[in-house]
Parts: C-alpha cells; structure tokens; sequence
C-alpha cells in the first residue's frame, strides 16, 4: 500500500454512550477533510434520536474551517447509529463505505424482512470504495483496505501515517473484535489483522471504540509496532489456530450489542430511517428469535 507524503492532522471526538471515537482527518485548518464513523446519538428506551454526538463534530469542522469532502464508515455498525445524513446535511461532502456492503445488506434485508424496494447494491451511499481505492482529499491521499472478519464487508482508510482500523483491532490490553455476527470468521480477521501488522511499524492505528480495563482513561491511538508487542489476542507469536480457537470460544460468551437491532437495519442503509409508514413515522423492526 502506497504512502502519501503528506500526513494527516487527526482529531477524534469520543461517544461516551456508545464508547465509539469519530474522527475528523485534515491537513490543515482552512483544508479539506474526511469524517470517520459518526455517531447518531439513539435512545433505546425512548427510540428518541439526537445530534449531541454529531454537533460536536460539525463544531469542530466549523471553528478550524474544513470542507468536509468525504463521510466515511468502515462498516456496517451494530454498536451505534451512523450520523452520516445529519452531517451531510449540515456541512455537504459525499458518504462512503466498502463496495462489499451489498453482501451485509442481503443478509440483513432478509432478517428484518425489509420492504421489497431496498436496494441490495449500496446504491445508498454515494461511493462505494474497492480494495486499494485511492481517495482524493486535497494535498492528502488516502487508500482503502479491505479488513473483513469481524463483518464481511469491512474495511480500513489509510491517510499518511494513520490507518483507521474500524472494529477489526482495539488497543493492545483490549484485543480484537468479535466474529460471530451474520458473515463474521475468526479466520478471515486474523488474517486482516496480519494484513495491518505488515504496514510500517510506526504507523498510527485509530480504533473505532476504546472499553478501557481496569480503570485505564479512553485511548484510542496505537502504532503497528506496539500492537505487534502487546496485543493480547494478536501479538507476534499467535498462531492463527490459537487466534480461532480463542476468539471462537470468546464470542459464545458475548451478549448481543445493545443497540445491534436499531443501528444495522438503519446503517445498511447510510444511515437514513426507514421510509415513513402511514402516519408519518418512521420504524425500526425488532425480529423476534431471528439473532
């Protein structure tokens, strides 16, 4: 994967609900710049949404006077809702995620039994990005890389120096992501986390969410060399059978994200609701026994 000369300026604002890290990536103020996994902040108990999350990306893109080109999601989330229309709205540019999104979006049109007319192509964002896709950001090119394991359709954008990683790895004393959702595979992740392992060794990792153990404050900037280390799943030395058999066995002990059943019937679709019923308001389906 090729390196840009130029390397980004990255601010991340973290989402205390949700423990999720958005990312604004810029050279300069006054510069172009991308968004990376927004937050559209969702209550479960009153199925009220807000832009608390958001607004403070929009103020920070604001106050150092970017243009937002690209709004960028690394995957299909099931931990949190996208605010990709909000903030497409209020400050432009052009949402975007990984051309394997089609395959999430069959799988999940059949599970909540969406209605006929949704499209199973990624026809809702406005670019799909291929495996090496070069992305245009002013003076900064970035590069897309295709991570899957933890979803299919998963992948990582590389600006300079920094490679925004999405769910694939956390920091070394959290580990890696799970595997076990519709398209997940233990095998397929440890091979894309080698993938990232190869790159440079100083290069900056950004995770998409930090759980931080024994009361360690929220970080969520690495490099490839302290993971390769550190990381308690995929440190140099693990096998890929040890990597299976452990990630395997640790998955069957998860509970399902709080928010999956909102947030993925919601973000395979760019993040927009879906289509008002009747009387003007728009539903996400609970299937019961499906998960």
């Amino acid at each position: 994967m090729s390196t840009a000369t130029v390397n980004p300026q990255v601010h991340g604002i973290f989402d205390p609900a949700t423990w999720t890290i958005t990312y604004v990536v810029f050279e300069k103020p006054g510069s172009l710049c991308a968004i990376v996994d927004s937050v559209l902040d969702y209550d479960p108990k009153s199925g009220r949404t807000s832009h608390k999350s958001a607004d403070k990306v929009i103020d920070f893109v604001k106050s150092n006077n970017l243009k937002v080109e690209w709004i960028l999601e690394t995957h299909a989330h099931a931990d949190h809702l996208s605010a990709a229309p909000y903030l497409k709205q209020q400050l432009g540019g052009k949402t975007a995620i990984g051309d394997h999104i089609s395959g999430v979006q069959k799988v999940f049109k059949g599970i909540f039994n969406m209605e006929a007319s949704f499209k199973l192509d990624g026809s809702q964002f406005d670019h799909l990005f291929a495996d090496g896709d070069f992305i245009e950001l002013g003076a900064l090119t970035g590069q897309t890389m295709f991570v899957p394991g933890h979803t299919p359709a998963c992948v990582a954008y590389k600006f300079g120096d920094a490679l925004f990683v999405g769910d694939t790895m956390f920091m070394p004393d959290v580990g890696t992501a799970r595997c076990d959702f519709p398209g997940g595979n233990a095998k397929t992740l440890f091979q894309s986390v080698r993938k990232i392992l190869s790159l440079p060794p100083e290069t900056r990792l950004f995770m998409c969410h930090d759980y931080p153990p024994n009361g360690r404050s929220i970080n969520f900037e690495t490099t490839v060399a302290e993971q390769k280390a550190k990381n308690i799943h995929v440190h140099d030395g693990v096998s890929e059978d040890q990597f299976v058999e452990m990630r395997t066995k640790r998955d069957a002990t998860l509970e399902m994200p709080v928010l999956i059943l909102p947030a993925v019937q919601i973000n395979i679709r760019a993040g927009e609701f879906p289509p008002k019923e009747d009387n003007g308001i728009a539903y996400a389906k609970i299937p019961l026994n499906a998960l």
